[in-house]
């Protein structure tokens, strides 16, 4: 059960706060850095939280959590003699971006109450293939206790696709909110709102509507500010990184709005000081759809702009099916542009003369002018009643895995790689890869979504298809085996001159269950690469037949590895473990700045990569 504090609304002593671009206080604009070196940025912590250095978990062991000293980290480690706390934020906050990084342990529990009142469940949910509510990543359920039972919980909300990484491996929680809208007799006018939350780097919800609180907020009545509450009773989690970004500022107000309409086709913006306009008049509001005899005219708007909060504001113009501009006090802010254009201006707080015109040459096109402001503290807002959405193309050609498990396309990988013979491989467990032929190697991996072939299907198509879920990049387009010298010697970095050979695949016991075979330095290969039928990560399996003893294969790359227990390796800042079977004994060596988990290339070496 949630539990249900009410907070003192005192005003409390501010915590120092790394501003990026200016010191502000929470009133005001602020993009803020927690630095998580001391605990006054909340309010009475109890005392399983605590600021450390460094967390780590053990796999197997539920609900283990172990620190060292340091900052950096905020830690909640509950134990028996010291339950956990709920932890409160000592400011109360409106509509804002919330952005961190949280650690859990095995089978822990923990959510985030944006206001104390909306919560982002946080879960161990590693190697589930579906999501509900309660999930990592979930929104919380409603609750009515005089509902019959079975029905007292509703309108939770369950993330698009569970991206969940395993206990112990940091993960990245995005999240833009809106609060509640109330008038001045206090009156709710409109609901909260999550615009968008990441998990990940995946889009896991957006635009969701929140009727109410979720069950255990602080309030039964919503209020326009509150405190962030991380819930610290339910099991050990980890925090770093926090990003809030408010926006509390009121929007900029559009008035005396006047228009002339100029019947015509105008392919460049005329001199209008002697011609006479087939409609003028006042409007409200901005918009695209004044009723014109002619489907193709230049219409020109003159008004004014209120501005309360001074600072830098960024302008998007929307012209669809023609071409525009804007100025404000007679200076261009967006210039001429076909179909829209941004632009950036500073304003000074007072009113300023705006100008805007929308030139519609192509008749087929429906009348769409839009325009959108954001600047400091004040998130994007759209003010025409005519906006367009935009070309967003085709509807996504996605791949499901249970039809199509393997797939070849182009695969595009960072640092600016085109991996032209990418065999992408999918499990209805949610675990995914890709394999580059080229070069005998697993280039990636991730959870989630498999597969959107849309720039590889649609209309001519590039050849190229992506990943849908959350992506574990591996490095580069690089050899998997490769002949060493020396303990110094640095990795090859392609095949050249290695006598590099591909042989195909085979399948094996299932249809995503492939062996990937090839020659190398007169050594002939065997790579098996088996998904996970728990969902946890993948299997790799590789046997090598002659080569002689200067042969070795690279289990992993990256700016950090650290050896644990029991043959488990940590990658590159807690992203993903390795696991080596068989009790063979890599080498953990640093060549260039970069750390490498290479082992002599024996008849076979099995190791499992779980994320």
């Amino acid at each position: 059960m949630h539990k249900c504090n009410i907070l003192d609304r005192r005003r409390l002593k501010k915590l120092k706060l790394l501003v990026l671009g200016s010191l502000m206080g929470f009133g005001a604009t602020a993009q803020t850095e927690v630095p998580f070196e001391r605990l006054d940025f909340f309010k009475n912590p109890g005392k399983s939280w605590s600021i450390v250095g460094d967390v780590s978990t053990n796999l197997q062991e539920k609900d283990a959590l172990t620190s060292s000293k340091g900052s950096g980290i905020l830690a909640n480690i509950p134990t028996k003699r010291q339950k956990g706390e709920d932890l409160y934020t000592n400011d109360s906050f409106g509509d804002m971006d919330f952005e961190v990084e949280y650690l859990m342990a095995k089978g822990s529990n923990s959510g985030i109450y944006l206001q104390g009142m909306y919560e982002i469940q946080l879960l161990d949910s590693w190697g589930k293939p579906l999501s509900n509510y309660g999930d990592n990543g979930g929104i919380y359920e409603r609750w009515d206790d005089s509902k019959p039972d079975g029905q007292k919980g509703y309108q939770g909300y369950a993330p698009r696709q569970n991206t969940s990484k395993a206990p112990g491996l940091w993960q990245h929680l995005k999240v833009s909110f809106q609060a509640p809208k109330f008038d001045e007799s206090g009156n709710k006018i409109s609901n909260a709102r999550m615009l968008r939350v990441e998990l990940n780097g995946v889009l896991i919800h957006e635009n969701v509507e929140l009727l109410g609180p979720t069950r255990g907020a602080m309030f039964e009545k919503e209020v326009a500010k509150g405190p962030i509450r991380i819930q610290g009773d339910h099991g050990a989690v980890a925090f770093r990184n926090l990003k809030i970004t408010t926006f509390d500022s009121p929007q900029p107000e559009l008035f005396d709005l006047a228009y002339k309409l100029y019947e015509g086709s105008y392919t460049e913006l005329p001199d209008l000081t002697n011609m006479e306009p087939a409609l003028t008049g006042n409007s409200p509001v901005l918009t695209g759809n004044i009723r014109s005899n002619s489907k193709q005219y230049l219409l020109r708007y003159t008004g004014k702009i209120r501005i309360t909060e001074p600072g830098l504001y960024s302008l998007g113009l929307q012209v669809p099916g023609g071409g525009g501009m804007m100025k404000i006090n007679g200076n261009d802010v967006v210039g001429r542009t076909q179909n829209g254009g941004r632009g950036e201006v500073e304003l000074p707080v007072g009113e300023h003369e705006f100008e805007l015109v929308y030139v519609k040459v192509q008749d087929w096109v429906n009348p769409a002018l839009g325009l959108a402001i954001s600047g400091p503290g004040l998130r994007e807002v759209q003010y025409s009643q005519s906006a367009s959405a935009g070309g967003r193309g085709a509807d996504p050609i996605l791949v499901d895995p249970r039809e199509r498990p393997v797939l070849r396309s182009f695969m595009d990988i960072p640092g600016g790689t085109r991996v032209t013979h990418a065999i992408s491989v999918g499990s209805q467990e949610g675990v995914h890869y890709t394999y580059d032929l080229d070069h005998g190697n697993i280039v990636q991996v991730w959870r989630g979504g498999f597969l959107d072939a849309t720039p590889m299907w649609n209309s001519r198509g590039n050849g190229t298809s992506r990943p849908t879920g959350s992506v574990q990049h591996l490095g580069g387009a690089a050899i998997g085996l490769a002949k060493l010298a020396t303990d110094g010697a640095e990795w090859a970095s392609d095949s050249t001159g290695t006598g590099f050979k591909p042989k195909g695949y085979k399948v094996l016991s299932k249809p995503n269950h492939l062996a990937y075979k090839y020659q190398i330095h007169d050594a002939a290969v065997e790579d098996e690469v088996e998904i996970l039928s728990n969902g946890r990560g993948i299997k790799r399996k590789i046997q090598v037949s002659g080569g002689g003893n200067d042969l070795f294969i690279r289990l992993a790359h990256g700016d950090t590895i650290s050896e644990m227990d029991g043959g488990w390796y940590l990658i590159d800042d807690k992203s993903f473990y390795l696991q080596v079977e068989g009790g063979a004994k890599p080498v953990l060596r640093n060549v260039g700045g970069k750390a490498e988990l290479i082992i002599p290339a024996s008849s076979q070496i099995t190791y499992s990569l779980l994320f």
